[in-house]
């Protein structure tokens, strides 16, 4: 603890110029650097976040969490990213381990960025608290689980709002070259038409995302952390990786536009359970036994993990469909899956990752108008599509049926989407705002995942 000690007052000595600092946005040209501070890392992705260098953030950054497994690993990535062989980052890592993390990270303040990636339940709180210390926020999702956190992020946005500081949630898949070509394509209406506005049955808009509990991360094995698998920690699969789903169909069925919460409805959603082992469980957090905190969800012997979820919901008038699924561990050579579908009038833009696409996403055209449809394409591609991706082409299969190869500069792969949100986010602090449809769509967002999740409990 003494070690600690004399960190906590290089970190006070760090902030005290800094406490003095108005209620307006710093912009870059205010400050010499980003300065980031992470907070109670219980998740990957908080590491994931400091996978690369940026230009306009301090390469020293500060660490403020209880001890434990979980802040281990996070400097044990961080660690592992500064001595790669290739392009290693130069991080300078200032840890500050006590069980008063928070009081001190707000009582010192030697950053202005919160990053948060851990603990869901804790971490409206920690959003709440940083707001109010006039610090800005970059977490990741979700940044509420459950109505009463839903709440008090309206009361944190509006308190962000108040002292000029920025509130944003780390959205990786708006960034994926197959979500980001679907989403540019639905905008020509003379290859797609116009968004159909679907049916109970048959929604306008489908996104389907598969993920796994085991699976390997920088080439490591992911080791979770038990309470990973506490849906009051974690939450209900309804509420956590939906948020991605539900973002890009506001994203890309709604671009720009500001989205009412008045304007949703939910149709219909539901629950279910995957099921783990304790082999399993063992596999994936290296413990013996389920934790006692668990053994409200086990049964005979089996932990049942209310990870799964689907909802139907009208947007704006437009039906579409949101559904999470977790198995325990894809089978060889294959891993995390999406599937999505945008219906328009002219014609279906379709993502698959499959074995026919080698587990890789895909983006398929599928014209429901045969004359002059060919001519349309040729031209979106030449006039639109190459001019954001050099290099792509358009596969005819058959008469119908377009596969749209991209270059492989562009597939970089879910964790480098992380550096590509977090540049994002860089320039709107530089800028000192975000664009004006982000804060209420983010309200949407999970104004959305709650009420499904309301709706599951009433059915």
């Amino acid at each position: 603890m003494k070690n600690i000690s004399i960190v906590s007052l290089l970190l006070l000595c760090t902030a005290c110029g800094e406490q003095k600092q108005s209620k307006e946005i710093k912009t870059a040209d205010d400050l010499a650097k980003v300065k980031l501070m992470t907070l109670d890392p219980g998740h990957f992705h908080a590491a994931l976040v400091h996978k690369s260098m940026y230009s306009q953030v301090d390469p020293s950054i500060y660490v403020f969490a209880p001890e434990g497994p979980e802040v281990e690993d996070f400097l044990n990535r961080i660690e592992s990213y500064n001595n790669r062989e290739e392009l290693p980052t130069s991080w300078t890592v200032n840890t500050y381990l006590g069980d008063d993390y928070l009081e001190h990270m707000i009582s010192g303040k030697p950053g202005n960025v919160m990053v948060v990636a851990g603990k869901n339940s804790k971490k409206i709180d920690y959003i709440l608290a940083a707001v109010k210390a006039g610090l800005n926020v970059y977490a990741d999702k979700p940044l509420v689980i459950d109505p009463e956190g839903f709440e008090k992020l309206k009361d944190a946005f509006q308190i962000a709002k108040e002292n000029k500081v920025l509130i944003y949630d780390i959205m990786t898949e708006r960034f994926e070259s197959t979500t980001a070509l679907q989403k540019l394509f639905s905008t020509l209406p003379d290859a797609f038409g116009q968004l159909i506005d679907g049916s109970l049955s048959n929604p306008a808009i489908s996104k389907e995302s598969v993920h796994h509990f085991f699976k390997y991360v920088s080439g490591q094995p992911l080791v979770r952390p038990p309470w990973f698998f506490d849906v009051e920690e974690e939450g209900q699969g309804i509420v956590d990786v939906t948020t991605h789903l539900v973002d890009l169909v506001q994203w890309e069925a709604f671009p720009e536009q500001i989205i009412d919460t008045a304007d949703i409805e939910i149709s219909t959603a539901r629950r279910w359970p995957t099921i783990l082992t304790k082999e399993e469980f063992k596999k994936v957090t290296g413990l013996e036994e389920f934790p006692e905190y668990l053994q409200k969800d086990v049964k005979d012997g089996k932990l049942y993990v209310y990870s799964n979820g689907e909802m139907i919901y009208r947007l704006n008038g437009k039906y579409a469909k949101v559904s999470v699924i977790w198995n325990f561990q894809a089978p060889e050579g294959t891993g995390d899956t999406h599937y999505s579908v945008m219906q328009g009038t002219k014609s279906n833009l379709i993502i698959k990752q499959g074995k026919e696409e080698d587990y890789k996403p895909v983006l398929y055209i599928e014209a429901n108008l045969k004359n002059g449809f060919e001519a349309s394409l040729a031209s979106a591609m030449e006039t639109t599509i190459r001019q954001q991706f050099p290099g792509t082409v358009a596969e005819k299969l058959s008469d119908s049926l377009w596969r749209i190869n991209v270059p492989d500069e562009f597939k970089v792969g879910h964790e480098a989407h992380f550096a590509q949100v977090t540049e994002n986010y860089l320039k709107y602090l530089k800028a000192g705002t975000i664009p004006d449809w982000e804060v209420p769509n983010m309200i949407s967002k999970y104004y959305t995942t709650i009420a499904a999740l309301k709706r599951t409990k009433e059915d």
